[in-house]
């Protein structure tokens, strides 16, 4: 009998130590941080503006009185953008105020401090949340690519939620913060429309 209860406490101290053990490497191939992350969340690439729910409802929008008067003026499907010190303004009620450019919208040179991103082949031009490729000695504001990885945010970006998961909105795009490299980072997840 007392050999009974020493076989069956044995196989249970083994069992409980082979739980523990698999735990601990799961946890720990998960946390690595060589580890290149791909996003495992089931978001398709276009999203209805309808699902998104934004975490802060209503955004406090910054107007300007002026703006340096060496901006240049852009026109772009039917809008006037005012484009100085790398930044996009729109006129509303005769103030002026900071707007992420449409896509297709042209500049003649890329933002100082943009950052250079690699992508399937492609080059990204990327600075303050706006994705740019090079077009016809221009720059153009293009629409990225599912998966694409970016290191900062602009302020401007939004926490908002879909199906239960947080992301970050800005112009458009979703994106979800991930560990790349070591470091954090947000991925390309979707596209609203």
């Amino acid at each position: 009998m007392k050999s009974n209860f020493k076989t069956i406490g044995l196989a249970m101290i083994l069992v409980f130590a082979f739980v523990i053990s698999s735990n601990a490497q799961v946890r720990n191939g998960r946390n690595s941080k060589t580890v290149t992350v791909k996003s495992t969340r089931t978001v398709s690439r276009a999203i209805p503006r309808t699902k998104v729910v934004y975490k802060t409802p209503k955004k406090k929008v910054v107007t300007y009185r002026t703006i340096p008067s060496k901006a240049v003026v852009i026109n772009h499907n039917n809008r006037t953008y005012h484009y100085v010190n790398s930044k996009f303004y729109n006129v509303y009620n005769g103030r002026y105020i900071v707007v992420a450019p449409s896509i297709g919208l042209r500049i003649r040179s890329l933002p100082i401090g943009y950052r250079t991103i690699k992508f399937n082949n492609r080059n990204y031009f990327f600075f303050d949340g706006v994705f740019y490729q090079s077009y016809d000695k221009e720059y153009q504001v293009v629409q990225p690519e599912v998966g694409t990885i970016v290191y900062e945010l602009p302020d401007e970006a939004e926490k908002v939620v879909l199906d239960n998961q947080e992301y970050y909105e800005y112009n458009d795009v979703l994106y979800e913060k991930i560990q790349y490299q070591g470091t954090r980072a947000y991925e390309v997840v979707a596209i609203i429309e």
